[in-house]
């Protein structure tokens, strides 16, 4: 008897390492295991809901790993790795050949995404033509009247020169056309979706990746961005979400990166609103 319940004893405890071995190769964190160390991120705002989700994943796994998260946008998260203030630089666009050059750069895509201008949830006026966007932009038109809204200025919403949300948009939305110099400025994706849903006369902009109930995103020249029309091509204001390393990825930003890239890592990706690359 004592036997036999040393061998059903030896069995359950097999079988527990095979199924917990089994979740964590499902779970794509396997190749985390054992490690101890900082993982220092920061850069393009777009980045964080996929950054944080995919740390809190990792950290649940090995506590011994921890991981940091900070914005400041594109260029500043080129810069800050660059100078080797932190492991991972995330933007929104690809860096230039200057910043490839003088940081020694590798880019990684993990991501597609859409940026789309948003407008307030009561405001009527939510179909506009690439033409229109530029001219308010550009402070040629200046009245929601002007475009069937109410007679109320257009109060519009920016981000700095640093974001790579911006460049995206100053780019493919406004065909590089001017912002007008009294446009509000603010900080992150979060930050202008914030404003816009609390501002009833807001046209601003976001990743389409933010978009949720509190703002609508603005039908441009017939395709109203989504996940669907950035995925279809029929949006075409479109982006990838890069990580960037100084030199190769190498130690945990090697395997963060690569876990982005992973299966599972892919479908946090598309959990969080945006398209994955594999």
């Amino acid at each position: 008897m004592n036997k036999k319940f040393k061998l059903i004893k030896w069995m359950i405890a097999f079988a527990v390492v095979i199924f917990t071995a089994g979740i964590c190769s499902a779970s794509g964190l396997d190749t985390f295991k054992g490690e101890k160390g900082v993982l220092r991120i920061s850069g393009g705002t777009a980045h964080i809901p996929v950054m944080k989700e995919a740390a809190k994943r990792i950290m649940t796994f090995n506590p011994d790993i921890q991981i940091t998260i900070a914005g400041g946008g594109s260029g500043a998260g080129i810069k800050q790795v660059g100078e080797g203030l932190v492991n991972i630089g995330n933007s929104g666009r690809q860096a230039t050949e200057t910043e490839v050059g003088k940081y020694g750069l590798s880019m990684y895509k993990w991501a597609i995404d859409g940026v789309a201008a948003v407008v307030n949830t009561n405001n009527p006026v939510n179909k506009l033509s690439g033409k229109q966007l530029q001219d308010i932009y550009a402070g040629k038109i200046t009245n929601w009247k002007d475009l069937g809204g109410e007679d109320r200025p257009i109060n519009i919403y920016t981000r700095d020169a640093s974001s790579g949300t911006r460049a995206v948009f100053w780019k493919k939305a406004l065909g590089k056309g001017d912002i007008l110099g009294q446009a509000n400025f603010v900080a992150s994706n979060g930050a202008m979706k914030s404003a816009v849903s609390n501002d009833p006369y807001a046209l601003g902009y976001v990743s389409v990746g933010y978009i949720d109930n509190t703002v609508t995103p603005v039908t441009l020249d017939n395709v109203t961005p989504s996940l669907n029309t950035v995925k279809t091509g029929q949006y075409k204001v479109v982006r990838g979400l890069f990580s960037n390393t100084k030199g190769n990825a190498q130690g945990l930003a090697k395997k963060f990166i690569d876990y982005l890239l992973s299966p599972k890592g892919q479908s946090i990706v598309a959990e969080k609103g945006f398209i994955p690359v594999k």
